[in-house]
């Protein structure tokens, strides 16, 4: 019985006419059959040479053909090329193939698309079953609670059918979250595949392909202010140095990382990407989106509008530090003054509010305290809208968004606006196709420039201060113990 292989390019019309002229002899030989391998033109330069390798054959093009003589896998005997395989037919079998040049390259086109569409299904197929897996760092934290049904009830993975969450939380008890957990599985989410819980770092972050960092840490001991601080940068630094680490070792490297909270936002990011370094530095953000909001939300209570009618206000500098509030591309819909016009219509914030003391003032006293007078009424931290405000850049991460959108988020510079590089710094970014970009339309003006230099300032002597206290950690073994890093 002769069994053959018979593979090509996709878009090879000699391996259409050799297709077709062995389909024929199947179909009216009851000892011939033949196996037919479609391989994509991309990939047949390296499936040749694997193949030829694995066999000990030489041959360079397309076609080849091969008869096995036991079953299909077994170790073949090389028969060659197209005219090899014409002449083994017309000896053995008495038959040929007349087919036109025009007809065999119209096969090749049809076997091309065929191909490619049997590719797409395999990667729809292959996407369908591979589970997403969502880790948040600091679970326990209010936000967490707020955040969780929103992951999966708005539309920012509406093309991920199944996903894993992992909540972590290094200062939280086993016992909280589990029950966190139990409340999440008995949300009866259709794409939650499980939930896992960790207080410690012995899997940290193992496969992620998003995480999530929120403020996981308040101290209870009585401090000075200064000597808080000092604490404060020690304990993000040790901290994030060891999370950095594991993110480096365990994550998917197309992994994004956003954090979110009140202290050291900034910080934090920069220290992650200093101890990821296979990552991406453009996949971790800092979230000033919260900030912005509550800016909105101000302008829109002076104005007398809603919060959605306020757009463009962006946020430069250090999130949880000194930052400045820029009017300068911010909008107001639905304003009922003097001028006013159908829907759509919208006028420049910086040309209706005329009170500067009152933006001078008490406008970014009233952005500066909302969270904490929020907190004194709920005796909560504000994790509605920060949860809000997560979800809003993650969906336009993923998703993309209009072009007009802009988004305050704290990136890694690459000394834009005369922001040194490397340094995490708050500024507008636009999303399009799974990335951000810096919003190079606008104008540095005196104030903001000044704002912006205390602010890297700022960023400047933090970032080299926890430097220094890593080395002197390190250099005093206070970072001798290993952290537990599971390595794929």
């Amino acid at each position: 019985m002769a069994k053959f292989v018979l593979a090509g390019k996709a878009d090879c019309p000699y391996f259409a006419k050799a297709e077709l002229l062995a389909d024929s002899l199947e179909r009216n030989l009851a000892d011939f059959h033949i196996h037919k391998l479609r391989v994509h033109p991309k990939d047949w330069e390296d499936w040749l040479q694997e193949t030829c390798s694995s066999n000990g054959w030489k041959h360079e093009r397309s076609p080849i053909v091969w008869r096995e003589l036991i079953d299909r896998g077994g170790k073949g005997l090389l028969l060659g090329g197209f005219n090899d395989f014409l002449e083994y037919v017309q000896g053995y079998y008495g038959i040929t193939s007349d087919m036109e040049t025009e007809l065999m390259v119209k096969i090749a086109a049809e076997n091309l698309q065929e191909t490619e569409q049997l590719m797409e299904e395999e990667e729809r197929r292959h996407n369908s079953l591979r589970v997403f897996h969502i880790w948040i760092s600091g679970a326990l934290n209010p936000t967490g609670y707020s955040l969780i049904p929103l992951l999966f009830s708005a539309g920012v993975f509406r093309d991920v059918p199944t996903i894993s969450l992992h909540l972590l939380d290094m200062d939280g008890s086993e016992e909280s979250l589990l029950g966190l957990k139990m409340e999440a599985e008995d949300l009866a989410l259709t794409r939650l595949h499980h939930v896992t819980v960790h207080s410690d770092l012995t899997s940290a972050f193992q496969s992620a392909d998003l995480i999530i960092f929120l403020d996981e840490w308040q101290s209870n001991l009585e401090r000075d202010q200064q000597d808080e601080k000092e604490h404060m940068v020690n304990w993000v630094a040790e901290r994030f140095c060891s999370y950095g680490r594991l993110i480096e070792a365990n994550a998917e490297k197309d992994v994004r990382v956003m954090v979110a909270g009140d202290t050291y936002v900034n910080l934090k990011c920069s220290v992650l990407i200093e101890n990821a370094p296979s990552i991406n530095p453009c996949h971790f953000v800092a979230m000033a989106t919260q900030l912005e909001y509550e800016a909105r939300a101000q302008v829109a209570e002076k104005l007398g509008v809603k919060t959605s009618d306020v757009t463009s206000i962006t946020v430069w500098g250090n999130i949880s530090g000194s930052y400045h509030i820029d009017l300068q591309r911010a909008k107001v819909f639905r304003y009922k003054g003097a001028i006013w016009g159908p829907t759509g219509f919208s006028q420049q914030i910086s040309e209706i509010i005329y009170d500067r003391t009152w933006l001078t003032n008490d406008f970014l006293s009233l952005v500066g305290t909302r969270r904490k007078d929020i907190s004194l009424k709920t005796k909560k931290t504000a994790a509605i809208s920060a949860a809000n405000g997560i979800l809003t850049v993650l969906d336009a991460w993923k998703n993309s968004s209009s072009p007009e959108e802009v988004y305050s988020l704290g990136v890694v510079s690459k000394g834009d606006f005369g922001v040194p590089a490397g340094l995490v710094v708050s500024v507008p970014v636009r999303f399009l196709k799974g990335e951000w970009s810096v919003c190079s339309d606008l104008t540095v003006s005196n104030e903001l420039r000044s704002e912006l230099d205390t602010a890297i300032k700022e960023l400047a002597e933090v970032s080299s201060k926890q430097r220094l206290n890593n080395r002197i950690m390190f250099f005093f073994g206070r970072m001798s113990t290993p952290v537990p890093i599971n390595v794929m």
